[in-house]
């Protein structure tokens, strides 16, 4: 954890493995002596997996977002997997065994809009981990991308509420019109149609960690694979953007109905059971 004071609610969580099975280090990815350091204090070094969680959202009209602010989401979701990957897999190929998890995100196949910059450094992690999987596979190293759709969490909420209240300096009118009063109540509808739990997830990468030939990329909402599917049936890539323009911005009440109807037939029994991989 970056900071060991807010360590209570995982310590109460943890029940009698805390100290014995589960131990708590300080670690900032964003810091090459944090990260070395942390490694350091694990006994011989030695890492069987590593799942890299680490990550931040940046949402809003591109023009208003700081070359500053942009650059922070970068050290953390791309720059921060690549130094715990560097420093974990030298030993790991080594020993020629390993298996390093990336938490990703369907963002990282497919742009959506708003969501600019969080979504590149989701591509750019996506773009990483394929060309390092390659290299790993020679050393026996496995490496997964866990790729969730929208997820609920106390942040996510949070963050929705704050967003819709801010001002928006050097975005146009129109712009910040479209990112309020458009694309926020289309977002809202995804997340309470379409959306899983921090649990759902943590399942799948469960799976994941203990397949014996786990696969490289896993998407955890199978309500998704339509969506991903748009952007390689037409590599010309017209048919998804088009298909995603029409949806916001021609299609917005059918689409509101269309979400609330998927939330109605996809109660929680049945978002359990389309947790991939199964």
């Amino acid at each position: 954890m970056r900071d060991l004071k807010k360590k209570d609610k995982l310590v109460e969580a943890a029940g009698d493995a805390y100290d014995k099975t589960l131990t708590l280090l300080p670690l900032d990815v964003c810091s090459d002596e944090s990260v070395k350091q942390c490694i350091n204090n694990v006994k011989d070094r030695h890492i069987d997996i590593l799942i890299n969680n680490a990550g931040v959202g940046l949402l809003g009209p591109v023009e208003s977002i700081s070359i500053e602010d942009m650059k922070r989401v970068f050290e953390t979701n791309f720059f921060g997997v690549v130094r715990m990957i560097k420093e974990v897999m030298p030993d790991m190929k080594k020993r020629r065994s390993g298996h390093i998890v990336v938490m990703s995100s369907v963002m990282g196949l497919q742009g959506v809009v708003f969501n600019d910059v969080y979504t590149a450094s989701k591509f750019a992690m996506e773009g990483f981990c394929e060309s390092m999987a390659v290299q790993l596979m020679k050393f026996n190293v496995r490496l997964s991308m866990i790729e969730p759709g929208p997820v609920h969490t106390e942040f996510e909420t949070k963050m929705m509420a704050d967003v819709a209240k801010m001002e928006y300096p050097g975005a146009d009118a129109d712009t910040v019109r479209y990112f309020k009063d458009v694309y926020l109540p289309s977002s809202i509808d995804i997340f309470e149609s379409m959306g899983q739990t921090p649990e759902d997830i943590a399942k799948c990468t469960k799976k994941v960690i203990e397949s014996s030939s786990p696969r490289f990329r896993n998407l955890t909402n199978s309500l998704y694979t339509p969506i991903v599917a748009l952007k390689y049936a037409d590599e010309t890539g017209g048919l998804s953007v088009n298909t995603f323009y029409n949806l916001l911005f021609n299609f917005g009440p059918l689409m509101h109905i269309t979400m609330s109807i998927l939330k109605c037939l996809t109660c929680s029994c049945l978002r359990r059971r389309t947790i991939s991989p199964n």
